[in-house]
């Protein structure tokens, strides 16, 4: 498969508002790429599309905002699309959110939630643009799985749930569309300096202490810049990696979950709890 053309494309992406997705809109609008950004968050959308559009003013740049928990709208968002820009070149799937608590001490609605931003929002936007993508040539999904996506840390499980079954439909996906020059890259982050920590629900079971010592252990973690985590994802997409480990912590994690993937933890255990 050829590599990916970024310039005269049309991105559509979605988490942009902020971290790694405003980081990514930045690098795509450099690269020559049209953008479709999608995001919860109005406000913060608006002032990324409208920094693009006095940066890159040949760029056609549009904003839509939706909550991509509601996956029964993202047919009408990917109608709103391409209705805005005709077709599609790339789909970057960055949105996500975040939770923290046992499986025990999170509700159903909060675990559901995590599940259809992370998972069922990925799934719906391939469901809706793959005819679109199908229809230009070379067109490639990039889908951010996480470092949760290869290891499944205590007071993670619907978070990990989530990302592994980005990382198990991505693979799959990729197999279903490599004879149709469609090309899919899974992407692993680990630990980006991003708010996503600090966003993050938390289970209405958990205490104050054991909110601010996950939290305080998250924060130790995220190092890497978001610009920096944009950059290799890119660069990745260019080249049509099936995927990509973003980070060293990223790269030394998966290692050992093959080497050891019943007993991780008991090594990894340690390092998280500082």
């Amino acid at each position: 498969m050829k590599p990916y053309v970024f310039a005269g494309g049309v991105a559509v992406l979605t988490g942009a508002a902020s971290g790694i997705g405003q980081a990514l809109a930045h690098g795509l609008a450099a690269r020559g790429s049209h953008l479709a950004l999608i995001d919860r968050d109005g406000p913060g959308l608006t002032r990324v599309a409208a920094a693009l559009r006095a940066r890159y003013p040949a760029l056609r740049v549009t904003a839509h905002i939706s909550d991509l928990a509601h996956t029964d709208g993202i047919p009408a968002l990917a109608d709103e699309v391409l209705r805005a820009h005709g077709r599609i070149t790339l789909l970057v799937n960055n949105a996500g959110v975040a939770l923290g608590g046992t499986f025990e001490q999170v509700t159903p609605e909060q675990f559901d939630r995590v599940l259809a931003i992370n998972f069922g929002a990925t799934v719906a936007l391939c469901r809706a643009l793959l005819p679109a993508l199908r229809s230009s040539l070379g067109g490639q999904i990039v889908n951010l799985s996480s470092l949760y996506g290869i290891i499944g840390p205590p007071g993670q499980a619907a978070y990990s749930a989530s990302k592994f079954a980005v990382r198990g439909f991505s693979e799959a996906l990729r197999h279903e569309l490599a004879g149709h020059g469609i090309g899919v890259t899974v992407v692993h982050p680990g630990g980006v300096r991003t708010n996503i920590a600090r966003r993050a629900e938390v289970a209405p079971g958990a205490s104050p202490a054991e909110i601010e010592a996950g939290r305080r252990a998250q924060d130790r973690l995220l190092r890497l810049p978001p610009e920096r985590a944009a950059e290799i994802i890119l660069r990745a997409t260019g080249r049509r990696a099936p995927r990509v480990l973003v980070g060293n912590d990223a790269r030394a994690v998966d290692l050992l979950a093959r080497l050891v993937p019943g007993h991780y933890w008991g090594v990894l255990g340690r390092l998280f709890r500082g």
